[in-house]
């Protein structure tokens, strides 16, 4: 009876839980991946090169924008930012994850980061005219709060699921997500239709839906998911924030002790950002590379929202069968055909730009769902935020080695082709590191009870 009881307590928080993936996805999807990158690198282009007139719309800006001394491509303005965050992620979220570990409140904590983020998020209905350095500002500060938030929410996994539930219960959490996130990128592809003769303000009120979404439907994990004491932090002097800083450290030097997930961390890093980028960067390549409008990128993206869902799902009951490590190692070759299609995908030819939305939605969902259950295998109980924000570094939003290879060669080359082709190297990285992984024995080395199926 008591066994039935804690089943049931389980899932009763496992279904809160997942309501937080809704809740983010909005402020992801609609905003991170779909309108504010082109949004902004338009305000940045016309603060560059003046305001564009209908006559003057065929001509090419080349114009820079000055930044800190430096001539920045107003093009490869929000790939500069994105890069920009996440190595001031590299220093924050590790700290973030060190503090949530000694945190009795873990949900009160996520939604303190949530909430500030859809503040900022929110905040991005101001942004208009040619005022790109709020824009900026309010995207850093947005996808730090979202990193960190998100560093709390994957250690919660842990907590609230058996090992041999996690493979399903974070592909339903991803599943979820892109159900939150495609319903609103569709009221928003409604409204961007309807008021097509005031795009601008329509895309800023879209904006302002993703904040106001991300911090009502925080409330639902917040309150759903219990408190629990935390569970055997490393001991450290200090008060909270000293002591947190000192388990930083000691875990940074134990990270040796585990090489399996030191492996896969470093291959996470490198096929995550090639992944964040493809979609980062898909808005953009749309609309500046293959000449589609901003309401035909969106219904891409509704594509890519609604696939995902049954990828997300599908690829969690493949996983069930063979075992996670698999099908992610299948799913990085998948990417791979997915960016070289990309670089080849002529412009305005629609069927092929929406078949490749599906193929993106077939993947996405269930690469990264089972990296975030495969890597909870891997960490030492106790550790698990602050495993996590190191995994948060290269998480959705915040990479940066593909956004600065992006950046880069698009400054360099003046196109978005090649900028796209060389990503493929993250995800020849990613695999080369991925092979070299042992699921048993680093599930073993962490101390965790191996799953029925690895």
């Amino acid at each position: 009876m008591t066994a039935q009881l804690d089943l049931q307590e389980r899932r009763r928080e496992q279904k809160a839980w997942y309501w937080y993936d809704w809740a983010n996805s909005a402020f992801v999807t609609t905003t991170a991946a779909v309108l504010f990158a082109p949004y902004l690198t338009s305000v940045a282009e016309k603060a560059a090169c003046g305001f564009v007139t209908d006559e003057d719309k065929g001509q090419k800006c080349t114009t820079d924008l000055h930044v800190l001394g430096l001539d920045v491509s107003a093009g490869s303005l929000v790939f500069y930012i994105v890069t920009v965050s996440t190595i001031l992620s590299a220093v924050i979220l590790p700290i973030v994850g060190a503090i949530a570990d000694r945190s009795s409140s873990k949900p009160k904590l996520l939604g303190g980061f949530a909430w500030a983020g859809s503040l900022f998020a929110g905040l991005m209905v101001f942004v208009a005219g040619e005022d790109w350095q709020l824009g900026a500002a309010l995207l850093l500060l947005a996808t730090l709060c979202l990193g960190a938030s998100l560093v709390v929410y994957d250690s919660i996994l842990v907590e609230i699921a058996d090992p041999d539930e996690r493979d399903r219960v974070s592909s339903k959490g991803w599943a979820l997500g892109y159900l939150g996130g495609g319903l609103l990128l569709a009221a928003n592809f409604v409204l961007l239709t309807v008021m097509s003769d005031s795009t601008e303000l329509a895309v800023r009120i879209s904006l302002l839906s993703a904040g106001i979404w991300w911090a009502v439907f925080t409330v639902i994990p917040v309150r759903g998911v219990r408190s629990r004491p935390p569970v055997n932090p490393v001991a450290e002097s200090g008060g909270l924030v000293r002591a947190s800083f000192g388990q930083l450290w000691h875990t940074l030097k134990d990270l040796r002790g585990y090489p399996v997930t030191l492996t896969f961390l470093l291959a996470y890093l490198f096929y995550n950002d090639g992944i964040q980028t493809v979609i980062y960067a898909a808005s953009v390549y749309g609309e500046k590379q293959l000449g589609f409008e901003k309401s035909t990128v969106l219904m891409a993206f509704l594509v890519v929202q609604f696939v995902g869902i049954a990828g997300a799902l599908g690829f969690g009951r493949v996983a069930g069968r063979i075992g996670a490590y698999k099908v992610i190692l299948s799913g990085l070759f998948i990417w791979l055909a997915v960016v070289v299609a990309g670089w080849l995908t002529p412009a305005d030819s629609l069927p092929l730009f929406l078949l490749l939305a599906v193929a993106i939605g077939v993947v996405l969902g269930g690469t990264q769902a089972l990296s975030r259950s495969f890597y909870s295998q891997l960490i030492p109980r106790g550790r698990e935020a602050e495993y996590f924000s190191l995994y948060q570094a290269c998480e959705r939003g915040t990479s940066w080695i593909g956004t600065l290879i992006f950046g880069l060669v698009h400054q360099w080359t003046d196109s978005y082709r090649p900028a796209l082709l060389a990503l493929m190297v993250l995800f020849v990285l990613g695999i080369a590191l991925l092979v070299r992984v042992d699921p048993a024995r680093g599930i073993r080395e962490a101390g965790n009870q191996l799953p029925q199926v690895v």
